[in-house]
């Protein structure tokens, strides 16, 4: 077998398994992204958060309707696809704006779709946008691209994508700097969510960018430095990452975990460890957490085990939960997009409410 065969090998089994390769607060968005970004190497114009020319709004493509017989959600039509570049590096995102919510800072969520997913699939299985448009908040869908993924994942396995100044992390960082040029956005209130690799992704994010995200959602995802390459990637996935290899979080970072204790895709131990080291980032900064185990119980037919551990003003500053007989799916999603489990506690509400507490 020839090294491009084992290759071309190794990218059909990861597709397979769905994890391959107000001025003054947009100021301070904008000085954050820029020392960010700048830290890494990158630097920027003192004009603007991105190179020149580095910011392509697009004319909206297929996806941005309402499929046959789906229901639009007020707002849909200001769902706007961008493109945010880096140097030679870019990625498109969608963009949700709620009606009504003109000269306001709002908070942001910027969403990561898992693979086989894009933008589009990702809003209509996860509704967020209706969410978005209920509450008023800004929802920021980045695409993942064929060329750096030929499954459209991202690459959270890759050493290179894990730290600060990795250019998937840095361009979905530079993007939050991006929207806040046009729209007003709460530096205080940026978080970041994803699914699967995805999920890995957003993990990423919160580490290696604590003064831009808030907190973190992670659905059937998995810890920092859970691989290195492919084959411990694949190790990660069916056991959880090895103790020599996961990463400690260098400081506290607000995470809620949703896992599936069926999910044949993402071992259910890998959310635990998303979890465990999200706990002991607050330990090692001398705030431990408390921690409390809820009663087992039934939500939207689907039983979940829940433990909060939360500060000393009783604040949760991470949540786990467990949801029995779950998939590797978004918990109580819409079958208008992929990847999405109608039943159990509507995964969407959960992070936004763990979210807008901290």
């Amino acid at each position: 077998m020839t090294p491009h065969s084992v290759s071309a090998t190794i990218e059909r089994a990861l597709a397979a398994a769905r994890l391959t390769r107000s001025a003054p607060a947009l100021d301070r968005v904008t000085q954050t992204i820029r020392q960010a970004l700048e830290s890494a190497g990158i630097a920027l114009p003192t004009s603007r958060m991105q190179a020149p020319g580095s910011h392509t709004p697009r004319a909206p493509g297929p996806g941005t309707r309402p499929r046959p017989g789906q229901a639009e959600a007020p707002g849909t039509r200001e769902f706007g696809t961008h493109s945010f570049a880096i140097g030679a590096a870019s990625r498109d995102y969608k963009l949700f704006v709620p009606t009504g919510c003109a000269d306001k800072a709002l908070p942001l969520v910027v969403m990561l779709h898992g693979c086989k997913q894009d933008p589009d699939d990702f809003a209509a299985g996860t509704r967020m946008n209706v969410l978005a448009q209920e509450q008023g908040f800004l929802v920021a869908y980045p695409a993942q691209v064929r060329r750096a993924n030929g499954a459209n994942c991202w690459n959270w396995f890759q050493s290179a994508q894990q730290s600060r100044g990795g250019e998937e992390a840095a361009l979905i960082a530079g993007m939050v700097g991006d929207i806040a040029q046009s729209h007003g956005v709460d530096p205080q209130r940026v978080f970041v969510a994803g699914l699967s690799a995805g999920a890995a992704m957003a993990v990423i994010l919160g580490a290696a960018y604590p003064e831009v995200f808030a907190a973190v959602g992670v659905h059937s995802g998995l810890p920092l430095g859970a691989a290195r390459d492919v084959p411990s990637a694949f190790a990660a996935m069916r056991n959880g990452a090895a103790a020599r290899t996961g990463t400690a979080l260098a400081q506290p970072m607000p995470t809620i975990v949703l896992h599936g204790d069926r999910d044949d895709t993402v071992a259910a131990v890998n959310g635990v460890q998303v979890a465990q080291h999200a706990v002991a980032a607050y330990a090692t900064q001398g705030a431990p957490l408390k921690a409390s185990a809820l009663p087992r119980r039934e939500v939207q037919g689907r039983d979940v085990s829940v433990t909060r551990y939360d500060d000393d003003t009783g604040r949760p500053r991470v949540e786990h939960w467990l949801l029995h007989g779950g998939a590797h799916a978004w918990s109580g999603g819409s079958d208008d997009g992929s990847y999405t489990d109608g039943r159990g506690p509507d995964a969407s509400a959960e992070m936004l409410r763990f979210f807008l507490r901290q």
